[in-house]
C-alpha cells in the first residue's frame, strides 16, 4: 500500500517492487489481482499519470519507451499516442526554447541542438521542423 500511496504503479512494476519480499507460500499475484479488483492497482491510470508528468518535457519515442518499460500494455500505449502526437510539436519548441532560445549559428552549434532534443525522446522529423521555424523567425 506504501507504493501504491505516493504514485499509481503498473502491476509489472508492482510486482518487481514486491517480489524481494515474498516469502514462502505468499502469493504475489493473489494480492496483485485483489488489488486491482479494488481498482487500487490500473496500468491504465499509471500510463495516464506518466503521461501528464512527461509529455511537457519529453517526446513520444521516450514516453513510449518509459511506459514499456513499466510493463503498459502495448494497447494502452497506443490509446495515449495520438494526444502525445498532437502536441509533440508544440513541445519539442517550448522546450528548444528554454534550454536554447537562440538559432544556432553554425554546424556544430546546429548538430548540438539536435542531439539534445533527440535525447529528449523527439523525432528526427519533429526537430527538423523546429530548428526550421526558428531559423526562419530569425
Amino acid at each position: 500500500m506504501h507504493y501504491l500511496a505516493r504514485r499509481e504503479h503498473s502491476r509489472a512494476e508492482l510486482h518487481s517492487k514486491l517480489l524481494p519480499h515474498v516469502q514462502e507460500g505468499d502469493d504475489l499475484n493473489a494480492v496483485l489481482d485483489e488489488l486491482e479488483k479494488r481498482d487500487w492497482l490500473s496500468d491504465a491510470r499509471a500510463a495516464t499519470q506518466l503521461v501528464h508528468a512527461k509529455r511537457s518535457r519529453y517526446g513520444t519515442q521516450r514516453i513510449t519507451h518509459e511506459l514499456r518499460q513499466k510493463g503498459i500494455a502495448e494497447n494502452l500505449i497506443d490509446q495515449a499516442l495520438p494526444q502525445l502526437k498532437e502536441t509533440e510539436l508544440e513541445t519539442a519548441r517550448e522546450v528548444w526554447q528554454r534550454k536554447f532560445g537562440v538559432v544556432a549559428q553554425d554546424a556544430k552549434e546546429k548538430a548540438k541542438q539536435m542531439r539534445f532534443l533527440q535525447s529528449r525522446g523527439f523525432s528526427m522529423e519533429v526537430i527538423f521542423k523546429v530548428l526550421r521555424v526558428a531559423e526562419m523567425e530569425d
